[in-house]
């Protein structure tokens, strides 16, 4: 239904006016015989309101006259009359002649580049990757070769495991998938040691191969070696081996914060100021004076890149910028207060250093009270899994 009233509207239609008694018996008259309607309207019982092609007016004549009705024609719309009424206007056809031939040039560039599937990788890093390789905005569509683009990424970067590139119309979509770097493995057959990555008190040791360098309720630090990578024996000597071990230990992790009892707090006074700027590729056209008329405030940025349909993009920006104005007013807590709004914040800020929150088993809070301020100190004690292998070097 709807190509068929864009093709009307290329070849132009009418809006007309029923008028009788008999517009329902008109309407299914018309049905019946495969004649095109849309848009109807009942301004009154007895008067119709709708559109047609003007294929199709030439046939209703003969309804009319069937089922004693009047046709008025109110409106003719489409591109024919359009070109009709503007006919004699040639300025009219130059423009419209070269906003049809710079469509069509604009037609053969990138004017709009979407990323998706970064988490780690920020946008503007893979926008510069990108740019290095030769897929920028405004580039010919034609010097874009995909592949090349690919593999020179993929080569240089080992955070991207994957990358696709498609380009539909003006549009340039971008997908990857970041991989996940994994730590170095010593082959088997390699004699190593097995060192502490953390500090922590070791719980439990089960050593599979290797000679234990420590015990239960010792205290290691960061590159203390915990099970040495030999063995041995009265009649053997020293046999070196590649050093298996699982080693659980308690880990603390600790974050200390001074909080003021008295600070300055910005609040917002609810005052905005809205600007807009149109963006023409890199040139900016600004519709507001550069100066805010506020003191302190926040500034939102927000862009709409033009299109035409889904994936033709102009190289045309609305940037709008929006001010928040806010004050900074003197506020006073009581040491209670203090402890209330920050301890939450600070134990949320120190579990996000944590790789399993889960494994938490203990947790201690130290409060300092001194003139003026307080001091929060939280610590977690963390059953962890630690020991990374280390190559022997003879």
């Amino acid at each position: 239904m709807i190509f068929r009233i864009l093709f009307f509207y290329i070849l132009g239609y009418l809006n007309i006016e029923v008028e009788g008694i008999f517009v329902e018996r008109f309407i299914n008259i018309c049905k019946s015989r495969k004649i095109l309607l849309w848009n109807i309207k009942m301004q009154k019982s007895v008067i119709l309101n709708a559109n047609i092609s003007i294929k199709d007016y030439k046939q209703i004549k003969q309804v009319a006259k069937k089922t004693d009705t009047k046709i008025t024609i109110k409106k003719k719309c489409g591109i024919p009359f359009i070109l009709n009424k503007y006919k004699k206007r040639k300025i009219f056809a130059i423009i419209l002649f070269l906003v049809i031939v710079l469509i069509s040039s604009m037609s053969n560039f990138v004017w709009n580049i979407e990323i998706s599937g970064n988490e780690n990788i920020s946008k503007e890093d893979i926008l510069m990757a990108l740019e290095e390789e030769g897929l920028r905005i405004g580039v010919y569509k034609g010097k874009i070769d995909s592949n090349e683009i690919i593999n020179n990424i993929r080569l240089k970067r080992e955070d991207i495991g994957w990358i696709g590139i498609t380009i539909k119309g003006t549009n340039a979509q971008v997908e990857i998938k970041e991989s996940i770097s994994a730590p170095e493995i010593i082959d088997e057959n390699d004699y190593c040691n097995i060192v502490a990555d953390k500090n922590a008190m070791i719980v439990k040791i089960n050593t599979q191969n290797g000679t234990a360098n420590v015990k239960e309720e010792d205290i290691v630090k960061v590159g203390d070696v915990l099970v040495n990578g030999y063995l041995e024996g009265k009649y053997t000597g020293i046999r070196y081996v590649h050093a298996l071990a699982n080693i659980e230990a308690k880990v603390w992790y600790s974050k200390k914060e001074k909080i003021y009892l008295t600070q300055q707090v910005p609040t917002d006074t609810g005052n905005i100021e809205e600007k807009y700027s149109l963006k023409i590729k890199n040139f900016k056209i600004n519709f507001y004076k550069t100066l805010s008329n506020f003191e302190n405030y926040d500034t939102i940025n927000e862009s709409k890149r033009l299109k035409l349909f889904s994936n033709f993009y102009l190289p045309i920006e609305i940037i709008k910028t929006t001010n928040k104005e806010y004050i900074m007013e003197n506020v006073t807590y009581t040491s209670k207060e203090a402890i209330e709004i920050w301890q939450p914040k600070i134990e949320e800020e120190l579990k996000q250093q944590i790789e399993n929150p889960d494994n938490i088993i203990n947790k201690q809070t130290n409060i300092y009270e001194n003139n003026g301020y307080i001091e929060i100190e939280v610590i977690y004690e963390v059953l962890e899994t630690i020991g990374v292998e280390q190559k022997i070097v003879f």
